[in-house]
């Protein structure tokens, strides 16, 4: 059964930092690229960045470039999202996803506000 959780969401001030982390069971987690998606209520959820299985390879929305990093340890099946800089708008519940499935994580909620 593959299974997903998120988790490293909270509550942090404008210019704060945070690292969510995503711990993956149930497939081989090596052999999968891994994605980042956020979702507000009310609107579709959007993509916000992505990294490849093997090489790595990384891509970013515009609004979280520079921003925010998206790393893999593939001994701990995990996948990370550094997040540095935060703004008010990107407050959201943040989701992991297997890339090319539906299988995603329970989300974890971040609150960037003064």
């Amino acid at each position: 059964q593959v299974r997903l959780v998120e988790s490293g969401g909270g509550f942090v001030q404008p210019g704060g930092s945070l690292r969510l982390s995503c711990v993956v069971s149930g497939f081989a987690f090596s052999t999968f690229g891994m994605k980042w998606y956020r979702q507000v209520s009310g609107k579709e959820r959007e993509l916000v960045a992505s990294i490849t299985n093997k090489e790595d390879r990384t891509t970013y929305a515009d609004f979280v470039k520079g921003r925010f990093t998206i790393s893999r340890d593939d001994a701990k099946n995990t996948v990370y999202l550094q997040m540095y800089s935060l703004k008010s708008e990107d407050t959201a519940m943040y989701y992991c996803n297997v890339w090319g499935t539906n299988y995603y994580g329970q989300g974890t909620q971040v609150t960037v506000s003064a």
